[in-house]
C-alpha cells in the first residue's frame, strides 16, 4: 500500500496516511489489524431529528452535524461484535461514560491556547484532554423573534385549553410585560384575584389551540427563535450570574427544546434532573432542567426586562463547551458496535456537542487485495495475480483439465510481446517510411510529444518486419499469430498491420492486449480500420481504449466520456477531458457497462455520469438511440453530447480550440431527453394530428424510465415540447404505457387488434360546452352579428375563421362572409332570414336562429363599447392560442444551436404578449 499512500506510523502498529479514494487535507486512512473503530449501541448521536442511540440509526442514512459545524447525510452500518472501553467525562460538575473501542478516533484539543485539534484514538486518552466540540452554525444573529412566535410559546409555557381554542395564564405582576405580544385580544383578572393575599391572574382569550401544542421543527426561523424566547419568558430563569435556564416536568419537551436548539445553532448543555419531595402523602416528583449557552443568545431574546438586564450585566460563567476526561479503562464488554460513514471531514457529533471520528472518511475498507482490486480497477484474480508477480510467488492454474501452468505461461508470452510490438512500432513512426502517418497526426493537431504519451507508432508497409523483429526477441511464429500479431501465410506468418498508423490497446491494468490499426493511403486495400482480431488476450467487446490512462479520472470525477475513435480518446484527453474512452471497433455492449461499472461504482455509481459523443447526423442520432436502449443497465446517469455541425472531438479541437471541447462536454443533455426530442422531431407539431403521433410515439419511451418522479416529469416536458398544453391528458398515455394497458394507443394490442383512435383531450377537442369562457365569448359576439351587425363593423369579418374554434360558430362566420360580412347587413329580422335562408344545413339554421332570438349578457342595450370588448376578448383569445404555439416552438429550439430562429421567435413572443396586453386592457375598459 505504501507504493500508493504515504504512510506514517499512527501508533499500535498502524499506519496512516491520506485517503487515496477521495481529496482531504487530513489523514484519515488506517492500515491496522483490519478492527473498525466505533462505538457502543448507546451512544447518542445529534441528527436533525434529535438525539438518537447510534443503534437505531444503523442501517440508514441519516442527517448528521458534522466537523464543519453544517448538517450533511451519511450512512451508519453495524462493525460487528469488538471489545470496549470505557472513557469517564466531566464537564461544569457532570459526569458521563462513552463506551467505544480501543482504536476509535477523537479529538482533543491542542497547542498552547488550544486553538486546534489534534486526533488522539481511545486507548491514548489521557486525563486531563479536552475533547473537541461543535456547536451548529447560528441560526439567530441575524434574524428577530416573531411576535407570533412569541405568543405561542408564552401560551405553551403559561396556558391551558379552552373549548375550541387556548387561553394563556399571566401572573398579573411577573408576567405583565408580556401583555404587550397580545395586542388585539381579550384579557380578563381572574375573579378569584386578591382574596386570602392572592395576587391574581390575567386571562388572555381566543387563542389559536395549537398554541398549546409543541410547534413544527420545520417552521421559519423567526418563529422557532420566538416560540422559544416566550416559552423561557413563561417557565424559564435568568440567574444572578447570568444563567439561562429552562425547566419542565416533562423531559420529553426539553427534548424537543434541545433539538430545536441544535437547528437554530444555540448550544445547550444537557438536560439535568432533580428530585422534589412531594406534600404530605404524595410520592416524590422530578423537575428536569436545561442550561442554554448565553454565547448563542441574543438581548432580544429576553422578553422581561430583568432577564436581559441580568443576561447583559452578567459574567456568563457557563461558556465551558468541551467535556475534560477523568479516566479511560478496559472493560468485559464485547459486542456489536456502530459507527458512520461522514465524507466531509471524516468525524460527527455525539451528544453533548462532542466531535467523534468516523470509520473510514469515505466507506472504503478491506485487505490488501481488495485494496488492490479498487485503486486498479481489478477483478479478485488480476489482483491476485499481479500482488504475486510482485511478491515472486508462482501461481498454479487448475481449470477444466487445462494443464498447471501452461495458460498462464501463454498469457504472460502474449502481453511480452505485445509489449515488445509496441516499442517496435513506436520506434517506427520515427523513421523516413512513416512521413505518411507523422503527417496524419500534424494535419488533426497531435505532435511527437503526443504520440509518445498515447504510444501511437507505425507499422512498416513489409510483410514481415514485425515477425522479424519478434522472432529475434525469442518469439514463436505460433505466438505470434495466436496473439493476433502475424496472420498465417502460404510460406508462414506475415505482419497483420502493414503501412498503416498504430494505436496500442490496454487493459486496466495498463498491459497491452491488441492494436488498432488505421489506413494511410486510400488507395490501399484492406478497410479504412483494422483491430486485432479475437485472441486470449484481446476481446473487443470487453475492452475499452484509453480506460487504462482515464481510470483514475474517471473515478475521481465520477464521469466517462465515450468516444468514437482513438484520435477523439487524444483530442479529449489533450484538451483536458481525461475521463474520454472508446470502443475498439464494436458498438457499445453489456460487456462495456460491466467495465464502466468497475470504474464508477467504487465511487458511488448512481451519483455518477456516462456522456455519450456523437456526430450531430442522422448516423449520430441513430447511435445514440441505439445507447438508449441500454440506458437501464446503468445505475449512472446518461447523458448524449452532439455536436450540430457534425464535428467529432478531434476535428471540434481543431478547428476551434481545447475549450471547444470541454464545452461539448458540458452542454450534455439527459439522455432521456435526447431520445425523446429525436422522436417528436419526426412529427409536425403545427398540427393537432402531428402533436398527438409525436405524443403517442414518445410515451412508450418515457414509460420506460424506472423512476417513477423522472417518469412523470418528463411527461410534463412532452406536453411542453409538443406544444400539446394538456399536462393530465399526457401523463396519463404514459401511465397507460408504463402499466401496460396503452389504452389509446395506435399501434394496437399484441393479438393484432385494430388500434383505436387517439382522441384530443377536452383542451384540442372543441366542445359545444354553453359555461366554456371561450365559448360564451364567441357565441356573444355571433349574436351580436346577427342581431346588431352594424355595432361590429368590418372588424369583425377581418378576423381569420381559425377565431372560432367552435365548429358550429366557425360555420357561421363562414355563412355571414359569403353574404358580404356585416358591413352588408342591416338590423333587424331580414338580415337573420337571409343567414337562416343560406344556412347549408338544419345544425346551422338552428344555430342561426338560436343566435336571433338570445338575449345578449349585457344590463342595457348593447353599444359600440360593448361590442368593442366582444371583440378584443375574441381576438385576446386567438393570440394567447398563438403565444401558446411560439412557447412550444421555443420549448423545442436549442437556443445555443439556433440562434437566429430562437431570436426571432422570441421577438415575436414578445410582440404577442403585449398585443395580448392590449386586448386585454381594451376589453376591460370597454365594458
Amino acid at each position: 500500500m505504501g507504493e500508493y499512500v504515504q504512510l506514517r506510523n499512527a501508533g499500535g502498529g498502524a499506519l496512516k496516511g491520506l485517503c487515496p479514494f477521495h481529496d482531504e487535507k487530513s489523514p484519515s486512512f488506517n492500515v491496522s489489524n483490519g478492527l473498525w473503530h466505533c462505538l457502543a449501541g448507546e451512544t447518542r448521536v445529534l441528527t436533525w431529528e434529535g438525539l438518537r442511540p447510534i443503534r437505531e440509526l444503523a442501517g440508514g442514512t441519516h442527517r448528521i452535524l458534522g466537523r464543519d459545524a453544517q448538517w450533511h447525510y451519511a450512512p451508519f452500518y453495524s462493525f460487528g461484535v469488538q471489545p470496549l472501553m470505557r472513557v469517564v467525562l466531566g464537564r461544569n460538575g457532570q459526569t458521563k461514560e462513552l463506551y467505544a473501542t480501543a482504536e476509535h478516533r477523537w479529538f482533543v484539543r491542542a497547542g498552547k491556547k488550544r486553538d486546534w485539534n489534534r486526533e488522539v484514538v481511545t486507548r491514548d486518552l489521557k486525563q486531563g484532554h479536552r475533547l473537541a466540540w461543535v456547536f451548529p452554525g447560528s441560526r439567530v444573529k441575524r434574524t428577530t423573534p416573531s411576535p407570533f412566535g412569541i405568543a405561542h410559546g408564552i401560551t405553551f409555557g403559561d396556558g391551558t385549553l379552552n373549548g375550541t381554542g387556548s387561553v394563556a395564564t399571566l401572573d398579573t405582576i411577573k408576567d405583565h410585560q408580556l401583555l404587550k405580544w397580545f395586542p388585539l385580544n381579550h384579557v380578563t383578572v381572574d375573579d378569584m384575584a386578591g382574596s386570602s393575599g392572592w395576587r391574581g391572574q390575567l386571562l388572555v382569550h381566543h387563542l389559536p389551540r395549537f398554541f398549546c401544542e409543541l410547534p413544527p421543527l420545520d417552521e421559519s426561523t423567526p418563529y422557532l427563535y420566538g416560540w422559544l424566547a416566550g416559552y423561557v419568558a413563561a417557565d424559564g430563569h435568568v440567574a444572578k450570574d447570568g444563567t439561562v435556564m429552562l425547566h419542565c416536568a416533562d423531559r420529553d419537551v426539553l427534548e424537543y427544546v434541545r433539538t430545536l436548539c441544535a437547528r437554530l445553532g444555540i448550544g445547550t448543555y444537557g438536560i439535568t434532573e432533580q428530585v422534589r419531595e412531594g406534600f404530605p402523602g404524595r410520592e416524590p416528583s422530578s423537575i428536569f432542567r436545561i442550561h442554554f449557552v448565553n454565547e448563542d443568545l441574543t438581548d432580544d431574546f429576553f422578553l422581561i426586562d430583568e432577564h436581559r438586564f441580568r443576561f447583559e450585566s452578567a459574567a456568563k460563567k457557563f461558556a465551558r463547551r468541551g467535556w475534560v476526561v477523568k479516566s479511560v479503562e478496559e472493560t468485559e464488554r464485547v459486542e456489536e458496535v456502530f459507527c458512520a460513514v461522514v465524507d466531509e471531514g471524516h468525524a460527527f457529533v455525539l451528544e453533548d456537542n462532542i466531535l467523534t471520528g468516523n470509520c473510514f472518511g469515505c466507506g472504503e475498507g478491506g485487505d490488501a487485495i481488495s485494496f488492490v482490486q479498487k485503486m486498479e480497477h481489478l477483478s479478485f484474480a488480476e489482483a491476485i495475480e499481479r500482488l504475486a508477480a510482485k511478491a515472486g510467488v508462482q501461481l498454479r492454474y487448475t481449470d477444466s483439465g487445462y494443464v498447471p501452468g501452461r495458460q498462464k505461461g501463454e498469457r504472460t508470452r502474449l502481453v511480452e510481446a505485445h509489449r515488445a510490438a509496441a516499442e517496435f512500432f513506436a520506434e517506427q513512426l520515427l523513421t523516413p517510411s512513416a512521413e505518411l502517418g507523422r503527417r496524419f497526426l500534424a494535419e488533426r493537431g497531435f505532435g511527437r510529444d503526443d504520440a509518445e504519451r498515447f504510444g501511437v507508432g507505425y507499422a512498416p508497409n513489409e510483410w514481415e518486419a514485425l515477425v522479424r523483429h519478434l522472432r529475434g526477441r525469442g518469439f514463436t511464429d505460433k505466438e505470434l499469430v495466436t496473439g493476433g500479431l502475424a496472420s498465417q501465410g502460404r510460406r508462414g506468418p506475415i505482419d497483420r498491420f502493414r503501412g498503416r498508423l498504430i494505436w496500442p490497446i490496454r487493459d486496466l491494468t495498463g498491459d497491452v492486449i491488441g492494436f488498432g490499426a488505421r489506413r494511410l493511403e486510400e488507395r490501399d486495400d484492406g478497410p479504412k480500420y483494422l483491430n486485432t482480431p479475437e485472441t486470449p488476450l484481446f476481446k473487443k467487446g470487453s475492452v475499452l481504449y484509453g480506460a487504462d490512462l482515464a481510470k483514475k479520472d474517471i473515478a475521481k470525477r465520477r464521469q466517462a466520456v465515450i468516444v468514437e475513435g482513438y484520435t477523439d480518446v487524444m483530442a479529449c484527453h489533450l484538451a483536458g477531458v481525461g475521463t474520454a474512452i472508446a470502443t475498439c471497433g464494436t458498438s457499445f455492449g453489456d460487456e462495456h457497462i460491466k467495465i464502466l461499472r468497475r470504474l464508477l461504482l467504487d465511487q458511488d455509481e448512481a451519483s455518477g455520469e456516462v456522456i455519450f459523443t456523437f456526430d450531430g447526423d442522422a448516423a449520430g442520432q441513430k447511435a445514440a438511440l441505439r445507447a438508449f436502449e441500454t440506458e437501464h443497465r446503468f445505475a449512472a446517469q446518461t447523458f448524449v453530447a452532439v455536436q450540430p455541425d457534425g464535428l467529432d472531438p478531434c476535428d471540434l479541437r481543431l478547428q476551434h480550440g481545447d475549450a471547444a471541447v470541454r464545452d461539448l462536454v458540458a452542454a450534455r443533455v439527459p439522455l432521456f431527453r435526447f431520445a425523446i426530442q429525436a422522436t417528436i422531431a419526426k412529427y409536425d407539431l403545427d398540427t393537432t394530428e402531428g402533436r398527438l403521433a409525436a405524443i403517442d410515439a414518445a410515451a412508450p419511451i418515457i414509460a420506460g424510465i424506472r423512476d417513477r418522479g423522472m417518469r412523470e416529469r418528463y411527461a410534463i416536458d412532452l406536453d411542453k415540447w409538443t406544444g400539446f398544453l394538456d399536462e393530465q391528458f399526457v401523463l396519463r398515455r404514459v401511465r397507460e404505457h408504463a402499466s401496460g394497458r396503452p389504452g389509446e394507443g395506435r399501434r394496437g394490442d399484441a393479438r393484432g387488434r385494430r388500434p383505436e383512435p387517439v382522441q384530443a383531450p377536452a383542451a384540442q377537442r372543441p366542445a359545444y360546452d354553453p359555461n366554456d369562457p371561450v365559448v360564451q365569448v364567441e357565441r356573444e359576439t355571433l349574436k351580436l352579428a346577427v342581431q346588431r351587425p352594424a355595432l361590429l363593423g368590418p372588424a369583425f369579418d377581418a378576423m381569420p375563421a381559425e377565431a372560432l374554434i367552435v365548429p358550429a360558430h366557425a360555420a357561421v362566420r363562414s355563412l355571414i362572409a359569403e353574404l358580404g360580412g356585416v358591413v352588408t347587413a342591416q338590423s333587424g329580422p331580414e338580415w337573420a332570414g337571409r343567414l337562416r335562408e343560406a344556412a347549408p344545413n338544419d345544425e346551422v339554421r338552428a344555430l342561426v336562429t338560436a343566435l336571433a332570438v338570445e338575449p345578449l349578457r349585457t344590463s342595457g342595450d348593447p353599444d359600440d363599447r360593448y361590442a368593442a370588448a366582444m371583440l378584443s376578448r375574441l381576438q385576446e383569445i386567438q393570440v394567447t392560442r398563438e403565444i401558446a404555439k411560439l412557447q412550444s416552438k421555443l420549448g423545442r429550439l436549442n437556443p445555443v444551436e439556433h440562434r437566429e430562429e430562437h431570436n426571432r421567435l422570441f421577438g415575436d413572443l414578445m410582440a404577442l404578449e403585449l398585443q395580448r396586453k392590449v386586448l386585454r386592457e381594451r376589453s376591460i375598459s370597454s365594458l
